[in-house]
Formats: structure tokens, sequence, C-alpha cells
């Protein structure tokens, strides 16, 4: 353990900081998989576009608070949106 004060500060803040970004790439993950088990199960396509919707506000999030890197997010986002239309294409 830490003796310095603000040591022991930094060990507060980031353990805070560690709880927080785990809930976001958790929230992220999640996000991400109900998506693409949507368009697996063939779910309405009205689902899989509220659903792709939902991912990118959470992966923007994700990115805006440095949790992942912005490139990691357009990169992701732009994979799932393949998907998607892909999808969408076949189910008109």
């Amino acid at each position: 353990m830490a003796n310095i004060k603000s040591a022991k500060k930094r060990v507060k803040q980031n353990e805070k900081r560690r709880i927080r970004n785990k809930a976001l790439r958790t929230r992220m993950k999640n996000v991400t998989k109900k998506l693409l088990v949507a368009i697996d199960t063939e779910e309405s396509p009205e689902k899989v576009q509220e659903l792709l919707s939902s991912s990118y506000s959470v992966l923007d999030e994700a990115a805006k608070k440095g949790v992942i890197h912005k490139n990691k997010a357009s990169r992701k986002k732009s994979r799932l949106t393949v998907r998607a239309k892909n999808y969408l294409e076949s189910h008109k």
C-alpha cells in the first residue's frame, strides 16, 4: 500500500475509474452482442435498426470518455453497419 498521501489518493481515483470504465466496456459489449444476435436470429428490420442506433451511441460515449480510442469506435461502428446493411438489404 502507498505511504504518501497523493499516492493513496491516486489509488482511490484509479479504482473509481476502473469500475466506471469496466461498466462502460460491459455495456458496449452487451449492446454489440445484442445487435449481432438480432441479425443472426433474423429479428425485424426495425429492431435491428434501433439496436444499431443504440450501438452507435454507446460506442461514441465510450470513445468520448476515453475508454476506447476513437478509431476503434469508428472501426466497430463501420463493421456493425456493414453487417446490419447486408441483413437489411436481404430482408426488404
